[in-house]
C-alpha cells in the first residue's frame, strides 16, 4: 500500500509581479515500509516538498494522498490532525523544548492527541529505550549531547505511530559519530517496519535507502530502486 503519494504536484509562490515554480509536477509514492531518500542541491525544491509532504502547506496544482486520503485539500485543522496522527517529524535542529525533560518532549504528541497521563509515561519511556535513551529519561536537552538530543526527537516522532516518518537533514548539525548513530537507528526501525521519508542534500545517504528520489529544478530527474542500500 502507497503510504504516501504525489500526483502532478506543482507549487508556485507569487514573488512580486514574478511567478516562482517551486516544484513542476512532481508525482512519486512511497511505499508502507520502504525507507526513500529525497535528494537534490540547493535550490531543488526539496524544503518546498518537505513542506507539501508534512502537510504544513497546500500545492497549487495536483494531489497529495496520505494512506489513500487526499489531503492537499483539507482544512488547517483537519491538516493539523493529520501531522499529530500520521506523520512523525524529525528536524535537523531538534525542535525541543529545553524546560521539559527528554520524556516530557516526548510526550508532547500524546498529549496533544488526548492520550492519558499513565499510557504516554509508558509510551514515551519505551521510544526512548527504542534509542537507547532509557537512563536519560529525566535529563533536558542541555544535558544532552547534540546526537542524544536528535535521539530524543526520533523518539518523540515515534510516540503517535506514525504512517511514516519524515526527517529533514537529520545528520546535518552532528558530527560524523552522532551522525552514524542517528543512521543506525534509522536502519533499526526501517528493519522493524517503520516508513521512512528522510530530505537530504547529503550524498552519503545515498547508500541508506531502498528508494532514491533525485529532485533538479523543482522536477524529479530520477527515481532509483536502491538494492544495496538497507541490507
Amino acid at each position: 500500500m502507497a503510504v504516501m503519494e504525489l500526483k502532478e504536484v506543482w507549487k508556485i509562490y507569487d514573488v512580486g509581479e514574478v511567478k516562482v515554480e517551486a516544484l513542476r509536477g512532481v508525482s512519486f509514492g512511497v511505499e508502507d515500509g520502504e525507507y526513500a531518500i529525497i535528494i537534490g542541491p540547493s535550490g531543488s525544491g526539496k524544503s518546498t516538498l518537505l513542506q507539501l509532504l508534512g502537510c504544513l502547506d497546500k500545492p497549487s496544482k495536483g494531489q497529495i494522498y496520505i494512506e489513500n486520503v487526499e489531503v492537499s485539500k483539507m482544512k488547517d485543522r483537519e491538516l493539523a490532525r493529520v501531522r499529530n496522527k500520521k506523520i512523525g517529524f524529525v528536524f535537523q535542529s531538534f525542535n525541543l523544548l529545553p524546560k521539559l525533560s527528554a520524556l516530557e518532549n516526548v510526550e508532547l504528541p500524546l498529549i496533544y492527541a488526548g492520550v492519558p497521563q499513565k499510557k504516554r509515561r509508558e509510551i514515551a519511556k519505551e521510544q526512548l529505550e527504542l534509542v537507547g535513551l532509557g537512563d536519560r529519561i529525566n535529563h533536558r536537552p542541555t544535558q544532552l549531547s547534540g546526537g542524544q538530543q536528535q535521539r530524543v526527537a526520533i523518539a518523540r516522532a515515534l510516540a503517535n505511530d506514525p504512517a511514516f516518518l519524515l526527517a529533514d537533514e537529520p545528520t546535518g548539525n552532528l558530527d560524523t559519530k552522532s551522525g552514524e548513530e542517528i543512521l543506525q537507528i534509522f536502519r533499526k526501525l526501517n528493519d522493524m517496519g517503520k516508513t521512512l521519508v528522510v530530505v537530504t542534500h547529503d550524498l552519503k545517504m545515498l547508500d541508506e535507502g531502498s528508494k532514491i528520489i533525485r529532485l533538479l529544478d523543482g522536477k524529479i530527474q530520477a527515481i532509483e530502486v536502491n538494492t544495496v542500500g538497507n541490507t
